[in-house]
């Protein structure tokens, strides 16, 4: 290895491994005592070899506290040859080493919002006696830089007693609020060593789909939140046609500096901290470190800063995307808990969802595979598992992702909240979820039908169109669109009513339109076109057909509203009507439309139509013969 430029690391390395206490050689019984309280650092900036120093040293210590949240690499502090030496409390399970401690009763988990925890070391509730941590060679005005991890590690430094750091020259300085004067540090120890790498998961077809419903909800020009894990990774890899996204997270990956370096993350439309990432900690591989590394373009601010949700609000469009262990049919989300078994922590998740609720056109998002243990438990319950706690609520979450697609429930109401997690929810597992919620009254009786996808409509289950440039949506009609159904049916004119319904009815009960709604979309086809801006949906336009009998013909039925008519949008849906009956292998396409509704005939006529002779006056017969594809 070179050696090292700075003239600090020149002397450093003469000393490398020896602890320094006041400019001296120094024991660790002239810094920790039995009985203290410690905080070692977190995520990839854990001081290894200064707690490794501390192990090697630590028989005369008994019944420490150590209080941590993600610490990567080995944790052997936790492990039964150190019981009476240490007992961890950790405020976030990460690793094995610790889940496996916390459940077998030797660590306590203390759940606390990232945005809080902070305060547990400043007020006092948790008193530091010393703290860990592992930070760059002072500069040349005797600053040292936090690297990779500021977020909590900022205020246990200014809360502990004794502030004992491990001095890596391999650790990266960043800017924003990351530096600490070395007056501030009581003990040194000089070591250098590799900041340890994680790697961006492998991704599957499930996260890959998951991802790209994500992706699909984040408009250019956003500011995005992201964990870290297979769906995260996946969303970020659908980001790369996107333009002029921001970052506003509490942590950031190598996906981030990928997206980065392509320049579709540039910050410049950012309302808060324009041109520039917010960020706390980093976790990745050493290229990020690499890339952190004097870096301009990021801040590294302290937990109490980034995880604000005021400040998170301060971002218009702010998308935060998070996951989840099991969602339940109202909405509510299990993170940190299997059952009895806790898994992880609260983190930031709750932070997020509120920081992004409060924006100006936010999203709080929640994403995750339908099913877990290899498909054979459903991730969309009916209730939470006994044991597991609700770590986002009912109204913090506006949408949640699946493979199968995107739940929208802000402003929906139980029953439709229900309808709408049973549509993403995996299909296997739809009926027993319905039947379930039907006991609890979240769903009416006459509530019958489960979602059915139309995978005819492509890979994600639905079609973005530009009609006389406005944005709209064409997907299948679903059971949880019943009171946009009825919305739709009201905003007609008695008009409108007499030409598609031959009368004019005067109601569209509740179980009317939940009727029409719930379609076996395997057989019959109902889509509907809406125009979807952010959680608000209004259907413009339905066409459906009903099969027959035998299956071999279908009847055909439009309507549009007339805000929209005269747009083409019952010419799309006849097209994609017809498209998607052919390859279903229907020979035959019939509608019957009154005479004097001149405009819907044209629309048949254009599409290959043929009058035939029809049994009614004033009525007028259709019929299409369909070529199957080759």
């Amino acid at each position: 290895m070179q050696e090292p430029q700075h003239p600090h690391l020149k002397a450093n390395r003469a000393i490398a491994g020896q602890l320094r206490y006041q400019g001296k050689p120094a024991k660790w019984p002239q810094l920790i005592k039995s009985g203290n309280r410690i905080f070692i650092g977190t995520h990839a900036a854990v001081p290894h070899a200064l707690i490794n120093d501390l192990l090697a040293n630590c028989s005369y210590l008994h019944d420490v506290e150590i209080v941590q949240v993600g610490a990567f690499g080995d944790n052997q502090w936790v492990e039964p040859k150190y019981l009476q030496n240490f007992k961890v409390n950790t405020l976030f399970i990460g690793g094995e080493q610790v889940r496996k401690a916390v459940a077998e009763g030797r660590a306590d988990y203390t759940p606390a919002f990232m945005s809080d925890i902070p305060s547990l070391f400043t007020d006092e509730i948790l008193p530091l006696d010393a703290a860990l941590i592992m930070v760059s060679p002072a500069d040349e005005h005797g600053y040292h830089s936090l690297g990779v991890s500021v977020d909590i590690v900022s205020a246990a430094l200014r809360s502990a007693k004794l502030v004992i750091a491990q001095v890596n020259p391999q650790m990266p300085v960043t800017f924003g609020q990351a530096f600490i004067h070395k007056g501030q540090i009581d003990a040194l120890f000089y070591a250098n060593e590799a900041l340890l790498e994680i790697h961006p998961p492998q991704l599957d077809p499930v996260a890959e789909r998951v991802g790209q419903y994500v992706s699909r909800l984040i408009d250019d020009g956003a500011t995005i939140q992201i964990g870290f894990g297979k769906v995260c990774e996946a969303t970020l890899r659908y980001l790369g046609n996107h333009k002029d996204l921001g970052v506003h997270s509490e942590l950031i990956t190598d996906g981030i500096m990928d997206l980065m370096l392509q320049g579709v993350i540039n910050n410049r439309k950012k309302t808060f901290h324009q041109h520039k990432v917010v960020t706390s900690f980093a976790i990745g591989t050493q290229r990020l470190y690499d890339f952190v590394n004097h870096n301009p373009h990021l801040g590294f601010y302290p937990s109490e800063y980034v995880n604000s949700p005021a400040n998170i609000a301060r971002n218009d469009n702010m998308v935060s995307i998070n996951s989840a262990i099991e969602v339940d049919l109202t909405g509510q989300v299990v993170s940190d808990s299997i059952g009895y078994h806790f898994y992880s922590g609260i983190g930031g998740q709750v932070d997020f969802s509120r920081g992004a609720s409060m924006s100006a056109g936010g999203k709080p998002v929640i994403a995750l595979p339908s099913t877990a243990k290899n498909g054979t438990v459903s991730r969309i319950v009916p209730h939470i598992t006994e044991g597991g706690g609700v770590v986002t609520s009912r109204a913090h979450v506006y949408y949640v992702v699946t493979e199968f697609g995107v739940a929208s429930l802000r402003g929906k109401s139980i029953r439709e909240r229900a309808l709408e997690l049973i549509r993403v929810a995996h299909p296997k597992f739809r009926e027993a979820l319905l039947q379930e919620v039907r006991k609890h009254y979240y769903v009416p009786h006459y509530q019958q039908q489960t979602p059915v996808e139309v995978p005819e409509l492509g890979e994600i289950g639905f079609q973005r169109l530009d009609i006389n440039g406005e944005a709209y949506d064409l997907r299948p009609l679903n059971p949880s669109d019943e009171r946009r159904l009825q919305e739709f049916f009201y905003s007609h004119t008695k008009e409108t009513l007499q030409m598609r319904y031959n009368t004019v009815p005067t109601q569209m009960s509740r179980e009317k339109s939940c009727n029409l709604v719930s379609v076996d979309q395997s057989r019959d086809l109902a889509l509907c076109i809406v125009r979807q801006h952010g959680s608000v949906s209004q259907i413009q336009a339905v066409g459906r057909y009903y099969l027959s009998h035998d299956g071999s013909n279908c009847e055909v039925a439009f309507v549009t509203r007339e805000t929209n008519q005269g747009k083409g949008m019952a010419k799309i849906l006849l097209t994609e009507m017809k498209r998607i009956a052919t390859l279903r292998g229907v020979q035959r396409m019939l509608a019957y439309v009154r005479a004097e509704n001149q405009k819907m005939l044209a629309v048949f006529e254009k599409a290959g139509f043929r009058r035939l002779p029809a049994d009614e006056p004033g009525e007028v017969y259709l019929e299409l013969l369909l070529t199957p594809e080759a």
